[in-house]
């Protein structure tokens, strides 16, 4: 990459400022050990919840939070996130960061558990995006439970899809990135969605169900 692509890059990713509660909540997700979307990425699907009119969004991995805000700040003034996430304590942190932010305690829902355990509860074509952050192993099982979770017109979203650049590269690659490939295949060919790649981040794959 040349350094006036990675100069242009880098201006992308800042292009929308974010605010101290983003900043707190991405300090705990360091602290913490954990992957947080970057600013560009946050500002994508802070556009693509506002593209959609979200009023109900699903999330897989809360994380400390910087996610859900960028989605939640997209969504209608009455929407509802949903998110899920393995670990209680993160979603704490979170739930502080939401409220610090100004939205009100009924504008999220917190589900702890495994994500694949959690979605098969939820409403059958009963979201307008649903947002994909966990387990990457598990991405194709996310997929198919995104399909029957979205009405048509929804969107799916999955976030380090690039891998570190690991997806493109030649190499022997780990069983994650193996997934992941599958997981891209598997959106391009499918008759059901109209995929997008985003070079945002490490990597923002997105589609709409018909």
């Amino acid at each position: 990459m040349t350094g006036n692509r990675q100069t242009s890059w880098a201006f992308a990713d800042a292009y929308v400022a974010e605010d101290e509660v983003l900043r707190w909540a991405r300090d705990r997700a360091r602290e913490a050990g954990l992957r947080s979307v970057s600013p560009g990425t946050g500002a994508a699907l802070r556009m693509l919840a506002a593209s959609v009119d979200a009023k109900a969004v699903a999330e897989i991995g809360t994380g400390t939070g910087v996610s859900g805000i960028h989605l939640l700040h997209g969504m209608r003034p009455d929407g509802v996130l949903t998110t899920v996430d393995p670990e209680p304590e993160h979603q704490q942190f979170a739930r502080q960061a939401f409220r610090a932010c100004g939205f009100a305690s009924n504008r999220a829902r917190f589900i702890p558990g495994r994500a694949l355990d959690v979605l098969p509860r939820l409403a059958d074509a009963g979201y307008d995006l649903v947002f994909c952050d966990g387990d990457r192993l598990e991405f194709l099982d996310y997929l198919a439970e995104s399909l029957r979770l979205l009405r048509p017109g929804g969107l799916v979203v999955f976030e380090g899809v690039f891998a570190n650049g690991r997806t493109v590269d030649s190499g022997p690659q780990p069983t994650e990135v193996i997934r992941i490939r599958e997981l891209l295949r598997a959106v391009r060919e499918s008759q059901e969605l109209v995929p997008s790649l985003l070079p945002v981040g490490d990597g923002l794959l997105c589609a709409v169900k018909r």
